[in-house]
């Protein structure tokens, strides 16, 4: 009996017309373009504006793109993981107002939190449903607008995020491409260092927790970039080496957009040569759960059918991982 795998057959990306320019946060802050670009390689970054937009509004224009490239009906989707960090509400899962804007009305789902690992966790689960024979058509989301939780008085944070979005396919496989490896690692006790103080059952929203600014992202930015620094690198080196993979045989690394030095620091690790590495954080910042499959989809012209490619990402909770993928397609 063939193995099956969970392929990606599809792609799709969105990211919000308006840019926040390092140029404006100039005027909102003590800050100047110049150090944040030595400090994390970000220009700008992308703002959803308008009243009641959310992350869904976001995820349902990727998953359109999907579709209409896939050239198939909504209703043949029977599954939505939805990676995020700022739900539309605490409740309903972000997963359920995607599949009802965009008419998946056979689709199941639910989101997942792993923070800025949320899409290579969720990327995991979805393709065991594929695996398993459970499902066909899996779409997994990794969405977020970092906008509605950023305290744009604080440099520390507010220079980094942006809002966007991607999404991808997935269906079995039974040639030997798709999703063939996955290492995903948390550490609790990181929470410390990046977390969003209050809104959840701990510490309810309150008039004191609003004035206190508690409501918006905490960063202690240096224990984060050194620990991420490390463990970003060294899951990237460890599923190569669990696979047999090399500099010379990876096509592409797809690393989080976090920060520059992180994306810098993990390539070199696997020595791989700057060529060979997705970047486009210098224009949509750190999207958190968006990243990855913004990446996907602004290169998937480039990839071709076989590519080895390595996922990588960090982020708060502690959460990292990395996924290994063998490219199902001729990108178009």
């Amino acid at each position: 009996m063939q193995k099956v795998h969970a392929a990606i057959t599809a792609v799709g990306g969105y990211v919000p017309e308006y840019r926040l320019t390092n140029a404006e946060l100039e005027t909102m802050m003590d800050t100047t373009d110049e150090w944040i670009q030595t400090r994390t390689g970000i220009k700008e970054r992308r703002i959803l504006k308008g009243e009641g937009k959310g992350a869904s509004d976001i995820a349902v224009e990727a998953v359109k793109v999907l579709l209409d490239k896939r050239g198939i009906d909504p209703t043949e989707i029977e599954m939505v993981i939805c990676a995020t960090t700022t739900p539309d509400m605490q409740f309903p899962a972000t997963a359920n107002v995607i599949c009802d804007k965009v008419g998946m009305t056979k689709a199941w789902g639910y989101d997942l939190n792993a923070a800025c690992s949320g899409f290579i966790f969720a990327l995991t689960v979805g393709a065991q449903f594929i695996e398993t024979g459970r499902h066909k058509k899996v779409i997994v989301v990794g969405v977020d607008k970092m906008s509605s939780i950023m305290n744009y008085e604080d440099r520390t944070t507010s220079i980094i995020f942006g809002d966007g979005g991607g999404a991808v396919l997935l269906e079995p496989d039974t040639e030997g491409y798709g999703i063939i490896d996955s290492i995903l690692r948390t550490d609790g006790s990181g929470r410390v260092f990046l977390h969003q103080k209050a809104g959840g059952s701990v510490k309810p929203a309150t008039v004191e927790t609003v004035m206190n600014k508690e409501h918006y992202v905490y960063q202690e930015g240096q224990a984060v970039f050194k620990f991420a620094v490390k463990n970003m690198a060294d899951v990237a080196a460890e599923i190569m080496e669990r696979n047999g993979l090399t500099a010379e045989n990876v096509a592409w690394l797809v690393p989080h957009q976090a920060n520059k030095r992180i994306i810098n620091a993990t390539a070199e690790r696997m020595q791989l040569p700057a060529d060979k590495v997705m970047i486009n954080i210098e224009r949509y910042g750190n999207t958190t759960n968006g990243t990855l499959p913004l990446c996907l989809w602004e290169w998937e012209s480039r990839l071709r059918k076989g590519d080895n490619i390595v996922l990588a990402a960090f982020g708060g909770g502690f959460t990292w991982g990395s996924t290994y993928i063998r490219w199902a397609y001729d990108g178009a």
